[in-house]
């Protein structure tokens, strides 16, 4: 019987040996984020561009591949890319162009994040022969929870189909303000309860497709009379009053799973009368990460809207948000506009503007989400758009 024993202890121990060192060679053969170890070690061997490069949320220009994007991926390393409706015209140059991209980023030892604002509504940037998902405004009127996942896995098996591992939802917004004009019907409804439940349900549906959502856009872009995309916001109220309605749904968000925050570009002169949220450490380290304890990663709205480049050097811009506690800044047009990002940072840290130390915990805190997803740069081979499209009736029928 002991005899019996020991051989079974004995095939026990060979077989999670086996195991381990089978690991190991995975983790070694495939290029990617492994273990927290790793994901140190990988950061030390980092240089100070290396790093930098993984804060950058940059976007291609054009349909194709070309030289811009190329050497944004070669020699600056960036850490991922947005893409817009410009640059997806149909199911095969969509697959071509992601495809390309990963290919190009394939000697580089950290997969890129390929994300997308796919809401639904009117903010969908698939081509036409993709079935658009009703706006948020439609699923808070029906409010049923069920429907409002289903729709968040709908939108993650679209944006996984066609390659990309992120998508830049769902809006967490609460329309307060009927003038708003950039907001309104990709917000949830006017009520901070309502968005909270429907939200929080779309996002835990695209992250059941593994794909990561971006809640957005925080501390809350409802109640504002002017478009980002043409000017800065302002919004003069003070931080107990954001805690009566635009808070809500961020913090219920972030206690359910929420990966990664996008900050608005909007002044709230009552919080911080010099910078804009996405600028401002009162509002991303104060607020968002001591207050309401987010430990996710903070990526910024785009900052080639005009709400900043009206007021600030981008370059300027981008080590001032770092300074404030984002960990990815998003530019997401022009190849000249992520470089002088990328030169402006880099100088900051040799200037000792910025400390080496505040860029690892940023780029850390991208290693670990990257490694979470086990995202890799791996190619599409075929999109079935009319599987997507009926998934899409098929939802829409049930809860008609």
């Amino acid at each position: 019987m002991i005899k019996k024993v020991l051989i079974c202890l004995v095939i026990i121990v060979l077989g999670m040996t086996a195991y381990f060192f089978w690991r190991t060679w995975q983790g070694q053969s495939t290029p990617g984020v492994r273990s927290q170890k790793d994901l140190t070690d990988q950061l030390n061997a980092m240089d100070i561009r290396e790093k930098i490069g993984q804060m950058i949320f940059a976007g291609p220009d054009g349909t194709e591949m070309d030289e811009g994007t190329k050497k944004l991926i070669q020699h600056h390393q960036v850490g991922g890319f947005i893409f817009f409706a410009a640059n997806l015209q149909n199911t095969e140059q969509m697959t071509t162009l992601l495809n390309d991209i990963k290919k190009e980023n394939a000697t580089n030892p950290i997969p890129l994040f390929l994300g997308v604002d796919q809401e639904g509504g009117r903010i969908s940037r698939f081509p036409e022969e993709v079935l658009k998902l009703p706006t948020n405004e439609e699923i808070g009127a029906i409010n049923n929870p069920a429907f409002s996942y289903e729709v968040g896995q709908v939108l993650g098996k679209q944006v996984k189909t066609f390659g990309f591992n992120l998508d830049f939802a769902p809006v967490l917004d609460v329309n307060s303000n009927p003038d708003n004009p950039v907001i309104n019907d990709r917000s949830f409804g006017p009520e901070p309860q309502l968005v909270s439940r429907l939200g929080i349900e779309t996002m835990k549906g695209i992250q059941s497709q593994q794909i990561m959502s971006v809640i957005k856009h925080f501390p809350g872009h409802g109640d504002t009379i002017v478009d980002s995309h043409l000017d800065l916001p302002v919004i003069g109220k003070s931080t107990e009053e954001l805690e009566q309605l635009e808070l809500i749904p961020f913090q219920e968000a972030i206690d359910k799973g929420a990966d990664m925050v996008m900050v608005a570009h909007i002044l709230l002169p009552e919080i911080d009368p010099t910078y804009p949220s996405s600028m401002s450490e009162t509002v991303i380290t104060d607020m968002l990460r001591k207050q309401l304890g987010f430990n996710g990663v903070v990526v910024t709205d785009d900052m080639t809207m005009k709400a900043i480049t009206n007021h600030y050097d981008i370059g300027e811009a981008a080590v001032q948000s770092v300074k404030a506690g984002s960990d990815i800044i998003l530019i997401a047009h022009e190849y000249d506009n992520a470089t002088a990002a990328i030169d402006a940072l880099v100088h900051a840290v040799e200037a000792g503007e910025l400390s080496e130390k505040r860029i690892d915990e940023s780029v850390l805190r991208i290693l670990e989400l990257k490694k979470r997803y086990g995202i890799q740069d791996h190619p599409v081979q075929e999109v079935n758009v009319k599987a997507l499209n009926q998934s899409i009736e098929e939802i829409m029928e049930k809860y008609k």
